[in-house]
């Protein structure tokens, strides 16, 4: 079987301005089976999806600096990218007034990592 007959798995796009966790999230997503891209914030984030097609779910945090908060990167990837699917963290919880884009998913830190992944499984499939 040549390299390009195997099957690609799900790509992910972790967004996290703390290295740390961003190194975790990366470690609990490719170990359920799903390969993933970086960014350290959503500046980056955004060139990322402009030049990768093939990303379907975005891993973000809400609190990012240099450039637009997490819940305003879920807005405009909403808007330009439709299909993909969103999961927003937080360490605090969300404003009442704040309302996340639809087919988004909120997990308040620390989040169960077997919940964050039966989620990402879910909209994989």
């Amino acid at each position: 079987m040549c390299v390009c007959d195997r099957p690609t798995r799900p790509l992910v796009l972790i967004v996290e301005d703390e290295p740390l966790l961003r190194l975790f999230a990366v470690d609990m997503i490719e170990d359920a089976g799903f390969d993933t891209v970086e960014a350290a914030n959503s500046t980056e984030a955004v060139a990322i999806l402009e030049s990768r097609p093939d990303i379907r779910i975005v891993f973000t945090d809400v609190d990012m600096p240099h450039g637009i908060d997490g819940i305003r990167l879920a807005a405009c990837i909403r808007d330009r990218w439709p299909p993909i699917k969103i999961i927003i963290t937080s360490g605090k919880p969300l404003p009442q007034r704040v309302s996340i884009p639809a087919e988004t998913v909120f997990f308040p830190k620390p989040f169960r990592q077997d919940r964050v992944i039966e989620v990402l499984r879910h909209m994989a499939a």
